[in-house]
């Protein structure tokens, strides 16, 4: 089988600031490779030195708060994923400092009869006060909080996030396989109520080829992207696009930024989404095809504004969102969930 592509590279340097990177990187929605974009921040210089170095410079905001890890057998190979039961998963979670976990990640980084471990959106501001203000990445606004996803070696399976993913690699290469959002039902996706870290995960991604179980993820196979980052490197991801991550190096260290870039206001379209499902998934299939139509002619509009036919000034709530529509249209919406 050939190779899979790659998506898009660029140097970071060619981009100006945060309103370049949301029209040249960001609209089109889709992946893209930052060559160097991180390559300058004083955490990356630190990891250049040593992993000890990287540690005793995060060790300098760390102000003791615990979080939940990933704790892996040396069998699962850093691959955190279900177990052999339905409701049960191949690693144990534990509640440690930051300090801990470092110390933890270094022990097995040295010892092959040690359990991996690996901790992941460690919130900066709330962990590590004052590393954000070190380590910006200056394509996005300064009011996007960083994110650190640090571990031994690791293989973390495919998932979707819904916001944006700016993903900058800071000691450790990490290797990213995409699917783009219309693979999902050849991905054979996994509960949404339990998952590993919030997220439905892909049963067959990372499966052999032919595998009996999953017979249609062979044509998302062929749709894959891969993505190779060096330290330094950073990956826009749009939301809904399906990632699985390996961290090769037997520490690593990943800082990542999520925003959503074209939101109107606070309401979330998978928030939409869950509505949708109990109002419409067990309807007859001939009023589900009924909605679909509604939902294009109105929401997805792939003809244009649905009232394109008519003056702008006769759109009513239809008009531009920013223009005082979207209070009007949310109201609206509370007024029927209360029954109104």
């Amino acid at each position: 089988m050939a190779a899979a592509a790659s998506p898009r590279e660029i140097d970071a340097a060619a981009i100006a600031d945060a309103a370049g990177f949301r029209r040249d990187i960001a609209e089109p929605c889709q992946p893209v490779i930052l060559r160097g974009l991180c390559a300058d921040w004083p955490a990356r210089t630190a990891a250049t030195e040593s992993w000890d170095a990287l540690a005793r410079y995060l060790a300098r905001f760390d102000i003791g708060a615990t979080a939940q890890a990933f704790v892996g057998a040396p069998a699962i190979a850093g691959r955190y994923h279900y177990g052999e039961q339905p409701d049960g998963f191949n690693f144990d979670r534990e509640t440690l400092t930051l300090a801990c976990a470092l110390d933890r990640i270094a022990a097995a980084r040295d010892d092959d009869t040690e359990p991996t471990l690996y901790m992941g959106s460690l919130p900066a501001d709330t962990f590590l006060p004052g590393f954000s203000v070190e380590n910006r990445a200056r394509v996005l606004d300064p009011v996007v909080e960083p994110r650190l996803w640090i571990g031994n070696a690791s293989s973390v399976a495919c998932h979707f996030d819904t916001f944006d993913n700016l993903a900058c690699v800071i000691a450790g290469p990490r290797r990213f396989t995409l699917y783009p959002p219309e693979s999902i039902a050849d991905l054979y996706v996994g509960p949404i109520d339990h998952t590993m870290a919030g997220q439905p995960v892909s049963l067959a991604a990372g499966s052999s080829p032919g595998d009996p179980r999953f017979p249609r993820f062979e044509a998302a196979r062929e749709r894959a992207l891969s993505a190779v980052l060096m330290p330094g490197d950073a990956l826009y991801l749009p939301k809904l696009w399906w990632h699985q991550v390996e961290a090769t190096d037997r520490a690593n260290l990943m800082v990542n930024f999520w925003w959503d870039g074209f939101a109107a206001g606070p309401d979330a379209p998978f928030t939409a989404m869950m509505l949708a499902m109990i109002a419409i998934a067990e309807r007859p299939d001939v009023e589900r095809a009924a909605w679909r139509a509604f939902f294009d002619h109105y929401v997805f509009r792939p003809d244009g504004h649905p009232l394109g036919h008519l003056p702008a000034e006769r759109h009513g709530i239809l008009g531009p969102l920013g223009s005082g529509n979207y209070g009007r249209i949310r109201a609206m919406v509370m007024q029927l969930l209360r029954g109104g």
